[in-house]
């Protein structure tokens, strides 16, 4: 499960969930939640993107994935219901499931699992999207582990054996999911090189301190968190 080694990749925080990767030429999107999101640095229309990941169906996830899609004609990967449902819009997806891999442009996504819901929609007309997901990223620089929104399990020390993530990119706002106390453990099951937490502060009922959580972390000595601010970068270097 080696990456194939590249010069140096960007990663960009995009407010809440959504990360854009830049790597070897490729710009990779996570859960792009931009319209309606208040901590968003950019307008949805003006994003580049040639692959968006999308972890699972909620609107602060999903997003504007449809419309960034069809302006950039990009590709998009996500579990099936999701992939079903983004096909009934017109874009170009590919559905996948939990444990698998796909291959797109000499980058491989492996999807994992996470503990949360999956849904568009509310009351009656509320829809579910398959199962919540987590993503392992390998870009030509290193590999990325976004967890999606999810509470702390075990089975995250063995995605961690696996894939031995550079990057990890760790929910920290509680309620919906893990706090700072949980994802410090989580951070020490998975032992990535480096840890950015997200998912926190943009609404009042996901205030969280990200101080804390790198406190938590890195008194164990052996993972770097980086506290960015929305459209801030931090670039990996091998």
């Amino acid at each position: 499960m080696e990456n194939a080694g590249g010069e140096e990749m960007k990663i960009t925080w995009l407010g809440h969930a959504c990360f854009l990767l830049e790597d070897d030429g490729k710009k990779v999107l996570i859960d792009p939640f931009i319209s309606g999101n208040p901590s968003a640095p950019v307008r949805a229309e003006d994003i580049r993107a040639d692959l968006i990941l999308v972890t699972h169906g909620h609107g602060d996830h999903l997003g504007d994935t449809v419309l960034i899609a069809k302006k950039n004609s990009a590709h998009v990967i996500a579990i099936h219901e999701i992939k079903e449902h983004l096909l009934a819009e017109g874009v170009d997806a590919e559905g996948m499931n939990i444990g698998g891999a796909v291959e797109w442009n000499g980058i491989k996504v492996y999807m994992t699992n996470a503990l949360h819901s999956a849904s568009i929609g509310g009351g009656r007309d509320i829809k579910y999207l398959g199962h919540p997901a987590g993503f392992v990223v390998y870009m030509p620089s290193g590999r990325v582990y976004h967890m999606g929104d999810t509470g702390i399990f075990g089975d995250m020390e063995l995605i961690g054996r696996l894939h031995r993530p550079d990057i990890a990119l760790v929910p920290i706002g509680d309620r919906f999911t893990m706090g700072p106390e949980e994802a410090a453990l989580a951070v020490e099951m998975v032992s990535p090189r480096v840890v950015i937490p997200m998912h926190y502060n943009t609404f009042p009922l996901i205030r969280a301190d990200p101080m804390l959580f790198k406190r938590l972390v890195e008194k164990k000595g052996e993972t770097e968190v980086v506290v960015l601010e929305p459209g801030e970068s931090y670039e990996w270097t091998p």
